[in-house]
């Protein structure tokens, strides 16, 4: 963060100092909510949650070299003392985004927020000093944590909005107001709690409305949804896509044999070629997106070009891609899903395993409401479609329906099974899989099917494989 006094940061905040015998020593560390990250010069943000209250560990991280705690009440330590804790920390990010005079990069919709944010970051490292949302911390309390990690040397930063309701992203982007918003598609993700895509696509597009007249929006071409909210902003609008109105396009799209994308990026300022290192088709217009976003900042069609074909996973469980020494790849997407993302990976391990007997370890997609029941078969039927030489569907009543969609497709018990829990997929994949074969593991977070992936690629260092 940007070095504060904790006399400052309590006007700022609106708070009381407590036990603060100095108010002009300064928080010169981050701002950070877990005791075991506070360390010299940081401030230490105390919420009071259901099984634990950060206020119980005011005295250790003081020990550890926090300047103060940010809390509810007193602590017998130095401490700011506020109403509310996240109200206080948002205030505070506000201020700190004001003062640095960075260029604020914001971007949400339904699938690849986490992904395409992690492209943009890598690209326009390479122009200046860039701080990004780690992983998908792009709530509430996540996003204002991320942006106080920012810097006097700080030119871009990248923060990822997530919603759950209509006003979030309001809030939001009311905290940290954006440059430049990026909104990738709407889909059925949150669905049910939504009510309905129209519900989505109005709780999404508050992000372009946030905008200043001299911003830019940048918006998904080819989803009507997210086109139609060119005219919910006063910014100047970037499309990108493949329609024909889109300012950044891509031109030859195909799969190298290892099912990484490889394309013919256009953009306002040129053409360049690109050959990516994630997997899945659906990454090439994550990647436009991001160019797009770089364009805009004054990066080159080559600059972009370069920076996308070398960039990288950088958050876990998304499309991670473990080769073992005996052969068998395991893919772990296993960190969230919904019915878009399921299906674009489902596609990925089709092109990866081409030759190859592929293996879809798929659970529950949370939060679809009343289309549960169908999109669960769709994907099921999707995967005997693109011939997936085995579905295992883990879990319950949901992962039945996965099963069934299989079933009605056209697969009899050969091509799909369905099974209680990871273990027993665990138990399953240990006896059958073959060197050679291709895994997909994926799910929504709530089912926890990141240990069979990480199952696999330990039983791989073990030798534990079938030979038949």
């Amino acid at each position: 963060m940007i070095a504060l006094s904790l006399a400052e940061i309590a006007e700022v905040v609106g708070g009381q100092t407590h036990d603060i015998p100095d108010p002009s020593v300064q928080v010169t560390g981050p701002v950070v909510r877990d005791s075991r990250e506070a360390g010299p010069g940081s401030l230490f943000v105390a919420f009071a949650g259901e099984r634990v209250d950060g206020h119980d560990f005011a005295a250790s991280v003081v020990e550890a070299g926090a300047v103060a705690v940010l809390g509810t009440r007193p602590v017998g330590v130095p401490a700011i003392v506020v109403a509310d804790v996240q109200t206080a920390l948002g205030a505070l990010a506000r201020h700190v985004v004001q003062r640095l005079g960075a260029t604020l990069v914001a971007l949400t919709g339904s699938a690849g927020k986490t992904s395409t944010k992690d492209l943009i970051a890598q690209v326009l490292q390479r122009k200046a000093p860039t701080v990004f949302t780690p992983g998908s911390l792009n709530n509430e309390i996540g996003l204002p944590l991320t942006a106080l990690s920012a810097t006097e040397e700080t030119r871009f930063l990248v923060l990822e909005m997530g919603a759950r309701g209509i006003g979030h992203i309001s809030y939001l982007a009311g905290l940290t107001p954006p440059k430049v918003g990026l909104v990738l598609n709407v889909g059925s993700a949150h669905i049910g709690e939504f009510g309905g895509r129209e519900q989505i696509a109005r709780a999404k597009g508050e992000l372009v409305e946030s905008l200043p007249e001299d911003g830019t929006a940048i918006l998904n071409a080819d989803d009507p949804y997210v086109r139609a909210m060119a005219s919910r902003t006063k910014a100047k609008v970037i499309f990108f896509g493949e329609s024909g109105e889109a300012d950044v396009s891509a031109e030859n799209v195909r799969l190298t044999d290892t099912g990484q994308p490889s394309f013919r990026l256009h953009t306002p300022s040129g053409a360049s070629d690109v050959t990516m290192r994630l997997y899945g088709e659906h990454h090439v217009s994550n990647a436009l997106a991001a160019a797009a976003v770089a364009h805009e900042l004054g990066m080159s069609a080559d600059e972009i070009a370069v920076a996308l074909s070398e960039a990288g996973s950088l958050s876990r469980w998304r499309m991670e891609v473990t080769e073992r020494p005996d052969g068998v790849t395991v893919v772990n997407d296993a960190y969230n899903a919904n019915p878009e993302s399921m299906k674009a990976a489902l596609r990925a391990l089709a092109a990866m395993g081409k030759g190859r007997r592929t293996w879809a370890v798929l659970g529950k997609m949370a939060e679809l409401g009343d289309e549960a029941l169908a999109e669960h078969d769709a994907v099921g039927r999707l995967a005997v479609r693109l011939n997936v030489s085995k579905l295992v569907a883990v879990g319950g009543r949901e992962a039945a329906w996965l099963q069934l969609g299989a079933y009605n497709e056209g697969s009899w018990g050969e091509e799909s099974v369905h099974v209680s829990d990871a273990q027993a997929a665990v138990d399953l994949l240990r006896s059958e899989l073959r060197p050679g074969d291709v895994v997909l593991v994926k799910a929504s977070r709530s089912v926890g099917l990141e240990s069979v992936a990480q199952a696999l690629v330990e039983s791989g260092a073990e030798g534990e494989v079938s030979a038949r």
